[in-house]
């Protein structure tokens, strides 16, 4: 089995995409033949620094490999290194529907949020279709916020499989059960952001571990003190689900176990969880960080896994759709 998943290295990163995304990356490379990709391609859809992405994408490599991957184990590299992602996104544009594009979600809110909205805002679905489907991938671990975009790339695969003969696995994702869409603690109708959201409602994996005590006890819950998940209790939910993921409980023991307690012990307890998972995880990130030639070197090893594995998709959908190839 082959598994895929690719992250941007934008903002700093969130306790969400450590729920989310990294933990379920770890969890999952241990299924079968695993690619994870920093899609710094996909970055360059808005408005960015060109230094700040250089140095950004070799923070995410190592907090990927401080979150658990394994570069032995797995495959892990950067979009712009493997030039086969940006053709399969170009011929993987001429099975995908201009109205499709305009339905996607995240599209729309991120249009609405500029007065230039570039044309590879609107046609990246395609290129993370292209990410997908070149490594022949059966699962793609992503957080809850990614299912219209999966169902696309699916869509994209059984469309090009229908007019060009079987060229592509049609993936499946897999979301987790808890923690597949962790909140801003201050605004918890709002989902944790890399690049918005409240100061105090984001815990960063970089945060001092005196500075996420505080932002767990300072989180926003809701009317009365029973620690209890409900539809009208957000808040309280949220930190459910985060101790849940955190402890590698279920969220139905998280609110047995603290049965008649109220939310200061119940919050203050979160945060220490959290705190006790993090603080390892930033220590061998900056281990891993103080290394730019090495974490260089894993980027190139990566870099020629990845090419090595695409190549054989890449030519097969030239080959399908008519062009002329060179011996």
């Amino acid at each position: 089995m082959r598994i895929f998943s690719g992250i941007q290295p934008t903002g700093d990163k969130t306790l969400g995409n450590y729920i989310g995304g990294f933990r379920q990356y770890a969890q999952t490379q241990e299924l079968g033949e695993a690619y994870f990709c920093i899609v710094d391609l996909h970055s360059i859809t808005v408005d960015y620094d060109p230094l700040d992405l250089r140095e950004r994408t070799l923070d995410l490599f190592a907090m990927l490999i401080a979150t658990g991957l394994d570069p032995e184990r797995s495959t892990v590299f950067a979009q712009s290194h493997v030039t086969a992602h940006a053709e399969a996104s170009w011929l993987l544009s001429a099975v995908t529907s201009y109205g499709q594009l305009g339905r996607m979600t995240q599209f729309k809110e991120k249009a609405d949020q500029r007065e230039f909205v570039s044309s590879g805002l609107f046609t990246y679905p395609v290129l993370m279709a292209g990410d997908i489907l070149l490594y022949q991938t059966h699962v793609v671990p992503v957080g809850d916020d990614q299912r219209q975009h999966i169902e696309l790339a699916r869509d994209i695969a059984e469309r090009f499989n229908a007019r060009f003969g079987e060229t592509f696995v049609v993936p499946e994702g897999i979301f987790p059960e808890v923690g597949g869409r962790i909140m801003d603690l201050q605004e918890p109708t709002k989902r944790m952001s890399t690049t918005s959201g409240t100061p105090q409602g984001t815990v960063r994996l970089l945060d001092e571990p005196d500075a996420i005590r505080k932002k767990f006890r300072s989180a926003q819950t809701d009317s009365g003190r029973e620690v209890q998940r409900g539809s009208d209790k957000p808040g309280i939910t949220n930190l459910i689900d985060i101790l849940a993921v955190i402890s590698e409980r279920t969220p139905e023991q998280i609110e047995r176990a603290y049965d008649g307690a109220g939310y200061g012990q119940f919050k203050a307890d979160v945060g220490e969880a959290v705190v006790e998972a993090i603080v390892p995880v930033q220590e061998r990130y900056r281990e891993l960080r103080a290394d730019a030639a090495e974490l260089q070197r894993l980027l190139a090893v990566g870099a020629g896994k990845a090419a090595e594995a695409s190549a054989s998709t890449l030519a097969a959908m030239y080959e399908r759709m008519g062009f002329v190839r060179l011996s």
